[in-house]
C-alpha cells in the first residue's frame, strides 16, 4: 500500500510537469525585472508539492514512508520548474546562482551535524551513555527523584549532545526503573521531551534552529546563554505540575548488569569538547564558519581511533600462569560515520531546497511582509513557536532565516526560544516527543502529552515573558 502511494504520486506529479510548465508565463526578454511566478501556475504547484510533501512526512509513522523520500522528490520537482520556466529568460544564471547559494548553506549544516553524529555514536559505541544508565539504574531513587534528575539530565545534556539522542537515554532509565508504572512512565517521558527541547535553545549545538542561526552568524555563541533563565522556566513550570501527580515511594528493586565505560571513552568526550570549542574559536577568534572547526575536530578522533586501534593489553588466564596479550581494538570511525542519521540529513537536504525554492519565487517575502511587518516581530515570532508544535521547527526556522526580517537581537532570541520550546506542546512537534511514542509505546501517546499541554503552554508563555523581561 505504502508502495502504490509513492508510485502513485510521483505519476501524477511527473505527468502534471509539462503540462504546467507549459501553462506558466513566459518570461518577458526585453524586461529588466525576472518573470514573477508568485501568480503562475508554477508558483501554485511549487507550493501544492511542498504542502504534500510535508502531509506524507507527518504521516511517517502511520505510512511507514521515511520522511526524506517525500521532499527530497519535491524539492528537485519545484527546481525543475522554476528552471524551466526560466530557461531562455536571460535570468537563468540567477537560478544557478540561486541554488548554489541554497546548497552551500546546506553543506555547511551537513558536515557540522555529521561531525557532532559520528562523535555521539562513538560515545555510543564507548558505553558512556550506557554507563549512565546503569549507574542511575542501580541507585535505587524514588519515583520523584528519578522524575526530576531524568528531566535535569536531559536539560543539562541535550546543550552538547541532540534532543533526539538524550531523550532516548532517559526513557530507557524510566522504562527500567517505571516497569508496571504506565502513568508514572508517561509523565516522565513528557518531562523529559520538554526538558530536553528546552536544554537545546540556549546552546548552538543543542538544536538544528539554534546551529542554523548561530552559522547564519546573526547571534554570537555566547549570546545564546542570555536563553538560559527563559529556558529553565519552560522546563520547570510543568514538571511542577507534574510533579503532584507523581506517585510516592520507590520502585522494585531489581537486578541490572552494571555497565562501564570502555576504554577511550572518556578521552573521547574529552575530544567532543576539545572540538566544540575549535567549532566556537575558528567562529569567534578566525572569523571562519564553524563546521571547518568540526571538520578539524573530526581529525582529532581519526587520530586518536588509529592509535585505539592498534592494541590493548589484557590478562588472559593459561592455566595456572597469567601473562599479558594484545589484542586488537575494534574502534571504527568510519563505522560510526556510516550509523549518522542519514533519512534526517536527507531531509533537512529536502527541507532547505523546497523552502529555498518558494523563496525564489517570491512567496516568503509575501508571508514577511504580512507576519512582520503586520503584527509586529513579538506577535510573530510567539505564533512561531506554536507553529512548530505542528510543523517541524526547522522548515519554519529556515523560513525566517530566509525572510532575514529586520529585527533586534533581543527578537532573533525570542525567536530562537520560541523555535526550540515551542515543539514541546505536542508530542508529535519535536524528533524527541516522537522517538519516546515508539520507545515507550502504549505508556507514552499522543493523548497522554495532550492532557499536560495546557501546563506545558504556560511554562512557554511564561519563558517568553522572562526572555522579554530580561533581555529586551
Amino acid at each position: 500500500m505504502n508502495h502504490r502511494i509513492t508510485l502513485l504520486f510521483m505519476f501524477c506529479i511527473t505527468a502534471l510537469l509539462p503540462f504546467i510548465v507549459a501553462a506558466a508565463p513566459h518570461a518577458d526578454l526585453g524586461s529588466n525585472n525576472a518573470p514573477s511566478l508568485i501568480y503562475s501556475p508554477v508558483g501554485y504547484l511549487a507550493i501544492c508539492l511542498f504542502v504534500v510533501a510535508y502531509v506524507l512526512v507527518i504521516l511517517e509513522e502511520k505510512i511507514k514512508l521515511r520522511k526524506s523520500k517525500p521532499v527530497l522528490l519535491a524539492a528537485g520537482l519545484i527546481w525543475v520548474l522554476i528552471a524551466m520556466t526560466y530557461r531562455g529568460s536571460g535570468y537563468s544564471h540567477d537560478v544557478e546562482t540561486a541554488i548554489r547559494h541554497i546548497f552551500l548553506e546546506y553543506a555547511e549544516l551537513f558536515f557540522f551535524l555529521l561531525v557532532a553524529m559520528t562523535y555521539i555514536n562513538s560515545m555510543i559505541d564507548r558505553d558512556v551513555f550506557e554507563a549512565l544508565r546503569s549507574w542511575l539504574v542501580r541507585h535505587g531513587f524514588s519515583f520523584r527523584a528519578l522524575f526530576w534528575l531524568t528531566g535535569v539530565l536531559a536539560f543539562c545534556i541535550s546543550p552538547f549532545a541532540d534532543n533526539l539522542t538524550t531523550a532516548l537515554i532517559m526513557c530507557a532509565v524510566v522504562l527500567a526503573v517505571g516497569k508496571g508504572q504506565p502513568q508514572y512512565v508517561g509523565l516522565c517521558c513528557i518531562n523529559i521531551v520538554v526538558a530536553a527541547n528546552a536544554g537545546g535553545a540556549f546552546s548552538p549545538f543543542g538544536d538544528i534552529t539554534t546551529l542554523m542561526i548561530w552559522q547564519k552568524g546573526i547571534l554570537e555563541f555566547h549570546q545564546f546563554s542570555k536563553l538560559l533563565i527563559p529556558s529553565v522556566v519552560a522546563f520547570i513550570v510543568p514538571a511542577l505540575f507534574m510533579h503532584r501527580a507523581l506517585p510516592t515511594g520507590h520502585p522494585e528493586q531489581f537486578n541490572s548488569q552494571i555497565s562501564h565505560i570502555k576504554k577511550g571513552g572518556l578521552p573521547i568526550v574529552a575530544l567532543f569538547l576539545a572540538t566544540i570549542a575549535t567549532a566556537v574559536s575558528f567562529h569567534n577568534l578566525l572569523g571562519l564558519p564553524p563546521v571547518y572547526g568540526m571538520m578539524l575536530g573530526l581529525a582529532y578522533l581519526k587520530f586518536y581511533g588509529f592509535f585505539l586501534r592498534q592494541s590493548i593489553g589484557v590478562h588472559v588466564h593459561n592455566d595456572a600462569n597469567i601473562h599479558t596479550e594484545p589484542i586488537p581494538d575494534n574502534f571504527d570511525v568510519f563505522d560510526h560515520v556510516s550509523r549518522s542519521e542519514w533519512d534526517t540529513l536527507f531531509f533537512f537536504y529536502g527541507v532547505i531546497l523546497c523552502v529555498g525554492g518558494l523563496s525564489f519565487i517570491g512567496y516568503l517575502e509575501l508571508v514577511s511582509a504580512l507576519s512582520y511587518g503586520e503584527f509586529g516581530p513579538t506577535v510573530t515570532n510567539v505564533l512561531v513557536g506554536f507553529l512548530s508544535a505542528i510543523v517541524d521547527n526547522i522548515p519554519v526556522m529556515f523560513a525566517v532565516l530566509t525572510m532575514n526580517p529586520p529585527m533586534s537581537e533581543a527578537q532573533w532570541l525570542l525567536v530562537t526560544l520560541t523555535a526550540g520550546v515551542g515543539g514541546s506542546m505536542l508530542s508529535i512537534g519535536s524528533a524527541a516527543g516522537v522517538a519516546l511514542m515508539g520507545q515507550a509505546r502504549g505508556q507514552y501517546t499522543f493523548m497522554t502529552h495532550l492532557r499536560w499541554t495546557p501546563a506545558i503552554v504556560l511554562g512557554y508563555l511564561g519563558a517568553v515573558y522572562i526572555h522579554l523581561l530580561i533581555n529586551s
